[in-house]
C-alpha cells in the first residue's frame, strides 16, 4: 500500500484564484507566473487551471520548451531573462518573450543577433530598478538601455517593468511603494518616444493597489490560494490550490513528565495520546515547526507537539478523542490555510508549497491532459 501522504491540487481553485486576479485588475492582461514548478503544484495542473491567462512567466528555460510542447500557444515570459548565449536558441525557437534587466543581457543580444541565433524579432522587457535593488537597471542607465535595444534590429516590440518590495503594505501607496511608483513614472517620462506596455503589478499590488495595475500584471502567489500579506486568503477570497493531507499511523498514550520525539523538546504536564502522523521534513514539512503548529486531524483544529522528524510529526489528540489509526490529517489546505501554518513555522505559503518533496504523491482533483517534460536544454 502506498504511503497515505498526498497532496492534491484543486484545479478549480486556480482557476477561481485566477478570475480574481484579472476582475480586481480589469483591463489589464494577466501573466501567470508558474515559476518553481507552479509554486510546488506542477506544471500541468498550471497548465489546466490558468488556461484563461493571457500568457504565462516563469525562470526555467526547460519548463518554458516543456509548456511549448504541451500544448501551450499563448505568450510565455522568461522573467529573469537569458543566462547565456545558448538560451537565445530557445527563445527563437519557441516564439518566449524575455526581460532584460542587465547591460550584460544586451551584450548577449547583440552577439546572438550577429551569430543569427535569433531570426525572427523578440519581444523584450525593459526591467528598471526602482528600488528594490535586484534586478534592473538603475534609473540613470534607464534611457540608454532603452535606446540601445530600440537600435537592435530584431526587437518586436518593448515593454517596460519594475517590482515593488513594499506592495503588502495596506497603505494606499505607503512611502516605499510610493517612492518606487514615483521613480518608474520619472524613468519612463525620460523616454520621449515609448508608446508600449507597461507591467508593474505582481499579487501584493493587484490585491491591495489594483489601480496600478498597467496594461499588465503578473500575479504569483495568490493564485494558489496564498496571501502575499495585507490580509488574510480568506479576507481576499482566496481559495487553496493545495491540500497536503494524510492519516495518523500511530496513537501513543503518555502521563506527566513523559517526552515526545527527538531531543524532549515537548514534555507533558498530564496525561495525553499522541497522534503520530506520516508527514515530516523528508516531505518538505518545516522541521522548526515549533509545538502549536495547527494541524487538523478528523476535521478538528489542533497542534504538533514535539520536533518533526524526517518522516514523521506528532500531534495532541485531546481536541479530538475519537482518533485513532487511520483517522485523516490536513497539514495545510482545505479548512486550515497554509499561510497559518506557515507563521507558525516563522516562514511564509511560498516555501511550504516549493518545498513540497518529490516523494510526496500528487494528485488533481479533475481529468487534466497528460503533461510530459523532457529535460533537453540543460536547465532545472
Amino acid at each position: 500500500m502506498p504511503r497515505p501522504l498526498v497532496a492534491t491540487i484543486h484545479i478549480q481553485s486556480m482557476r477561481h484564484n485566477l478570475a480574481l486576479a484579472a476582475r480586481l485588475v480589469a483591463g489589464a492582461k494577466v501573466w501567470a507566473v508558474v515559476k518553481a514548478n507552479a509554486y510546488g503544484h506542477g506544471l500541468r495542473a498550471a497548465r489546466a487551471g490558468f488556461a484563461a491567462a493571457d500568457g504565462l512567466s516563469l525562470i526555467e528555460f526547460d519548463n518554458a520548451v516543456a509548456l511549448r510542447e504541451n500544448g501551450w500557444q499563448k505568450p510565455i515570459l522568461m522573467l529573469e531573462g537569458c543566462f547565456d548565449m545558448a538560451d537565445f536558441k530557445v527563445v527563437a525557437s519557441h516564439r518566449l518573450q524575455m526581460v532584460v534587466h542587465c547591460q550584460e543581457q544586451i551584450d548577449m543580444l547583440e552577439a546572438a543577433l550577429r551569430e543569427r541565433c535569433i531570426s525572427e524579432p523578440v519581444a523584450l522587457h525593459l526591467k528598471l530598478n526602482s528600488g528594490m535593488n535586484r534586478l534592473g537597471f538603475a534609473p540613470p542607465a534607464f534611457a540608454a538601455a532603452y535606446q540601445r535595444l530600440r537600435s537592435l534590429g530584431s526587437v518586436g516590440g518593448i515593454t517596460l517593468m519594475t517590482h515593488f518590495a513594499n506592495a503588502d503594505e495596506t497603505d494606499n501607496l505607503a512611502l516605499p511603494l510610493a517612492k518606487q511608483v514615483v521613480c518608474f513614472e520619472a524613468s519612463v517620462a525620460s523616454l520621449d518616444d515609448f508608446a508600449g506596455d507597461r507591467t508593474l503589478a505582481n499579487s501584493a499590488t493587484s490585491l491591495l493597489h489594483s489601480k496600478l495595475a498597467a496594461d499588465w500584471v503578473r500575479p504569483g502567489i495568490m493564485l494558489y490560494g496564498s496571501s502575499p500579506g495585507g490580509g488574510s486568503a480568506d479576507d481576499f477570497t482566496l481559495r487553496p490550490a493545495m491540500t497536503l493531507a494524510s492519516q495518523l499511523i500511530g496513537v501513543q498514550n503518555i502521563g506527566p513528565g513523559d517526552a515526545v520525539g527527538y531531543g524532549s523538546r515537548f514534555v507533558a504536564s498530564q496525561a495525553m495520546r499522541i497522534g503520530v502522523v506520516a508527514c515530516g521534513y523528508a516531505d518538505g514539512y518545516p522541521r522548526h515547526a515549533p509545538d502549536g503548529t495547527p494541524v487538523l486531524v478528523n476535521g478538528v483544529r489542533t497542534g504538533i507537539v514535539g520536533r518533526v522528524s524526517m518522516d514523521m510529526l506528532t500531534v495532541d489528540l485531546t481536541p479530538t478523542p475519537q482518533a485513532g489509526v487511520g483517522s485523516p490529517v490536513t497539514l495545510w489546505g482545505e479548512g486550515l490555510p497554509i499561510d497559518d501554518v506557515a507563521a507558525m513555522a516563522g516562514t511564509i505559503g511560498y516555501e511550504l508549497m516549493c518545498a513540497l518533496a518529490s516523494r510526496v504523491h500528487v494528485v488533481l482533483d479533475e481529468p487534466c491532459p497528460n503533461f510530459s517534460i523532457e529535460l533537453t536544454h540543460g536547465k532545472t
